[in-house]
């Protein structure tokens, strides 16, 4: 049995609870949080304490710590959680600073600890078999990636101002899921950027509109459009394709069902936020690390590929900013 201690009890960590409370060989001892009432409420539905954070990630009886902490907050929890020997899930970004990621790496591969990156979009179901066939070869060397993601509605403009922008804490999960399509590392990229959604967005001096285009040494291309605005709901897309043939993964809509009329064809709307879109990806991520946990492996995506995930968000940042393509240094 993992016995694990919860650091943050908002959405992100009451979903990190609700899955390890599903799982047979894990459980939630403890749980910690700035406000109180959050708690107390994660702590009562999962049959765990509440402890403060420091006294959570020194107790005997707690084998692993799941970060779901604002991202200022987790460069101090990782060094914190290494040095007691915990088994560390961390939630992206590891930090905004890809100098501070090194740190944590240092930390953590000298105190000899698994460290697990969450980059839950890898865990998809569908993102994952289109993955899977890839490396199978179904469609033969890739071509072209294209991954489309759009949120229903923007997050408030003070969240904005703290997050880091929309490549760092939207576009990082697509950055992601570039590399882990791709098989190979980008080498140039070309951003732009535009705030048409919300004048104030553009304001606090983030973008809401944006597009990507990666390059890799062997000439694989990958494009990633995100939009902080989807009036029908949750889009997450992915095609690739290749050689052979084309992969794609479509949305996720509220059913399957289908009405034929006069009128055309009508199917149901999208799910419309990504804690529903990506339950399933949720559990199988958290599912993956306890099992890695157990086994004494290194759990996957690493701190390593948050690094490179970071390294791209702040060269698209740079890119978006200069307008001129930027040559990535790949280099760890």
């Amino acid at each position: 049995m993992l016995n694990f201690g919860l650091l943050g009890c908002g959405r992100i960590g009451q979903v990190h609870g609700r899955s390890i409370k599903a799982m047979p060989g894990a459980r939630v001892v403890a749980v910690a949080d700035a406000l109180p009432a959050a708690a107390q409420a994660l702590a009562e539905s999962l049959g765990a304490e509440v402890r403060d954070a420091g006294a959570l990630i020194s107790s005997s009886d707690v084998d692993a710590v799941v970060i779901g902490t604002p991202t200022d907050t987790h460069y101090d929890l990782i060094h914190a959680a290494a040095r007691a020997g915990k088994a560390i899930f961390c939630e992206k970004p590891v930090d905004l600073s890809a100098a501070r990621i090194r740190d944590c790496m240092r930390i953590v591969e000298e105190s000899g600890v698994a460290f697990m990156t969450g980059f839950n979009r890898r865990f998809d179901p569908n993102f994952a078999n289109v993955e899977a066939r890839l490396r199978r070869g179904d469609i033969g060397n890739v071509e072209i990636v294209t991954i489309q993601s759009r949120d229903p509605a923007p997050p408030p403009v003070s969240y904005i101002k703290s997050s880091g922008g929309l490549f760092r804490d939207m576009m990082i999960h697509d950055l992601d899921m570039a590399r882990f399509l791709l098989g190979e590392e980008p080498v140039v990229i070309h951003a732009v950027g535009s705030s048409l959604v919300d004048p104030e967005i553009g304001a606090a001096g983030d973008v809401d509109t944006a597009a990507v285009t990666l390059k890799t040494a062997s000439g694989k291309i990958c494009q990633i459009t995100n939009s902080r605005r989807a009036s029908y709901g949750y889009d997450q897309r992915i095609e690739v394709h290749g050689a052979k043939g084309m992969l794609r993964a479509d949305n996720l809509l509220e059913n399957s069902v289908e009405i034929a009329t006069g009128a055309g064809f009508l199917r149901a709307p999208t799910l419309n936020f990504f804690l529903e879109r990506y339950e399933a990806a949720y559990l199988a991520e958290m599912t993956h690390f306890v099992d890695a946990v157990a086994a004494g492996h290194a759990p996957n995506p690493t701190a390593e590929d948050g690094l490179k995930a970071q390294m791209l968000a702040d060269a698209a940042a740079q890119s978006c900013q200069s307008g001129q393509p930027v040559t990535l240094n790949t280099a760890i």
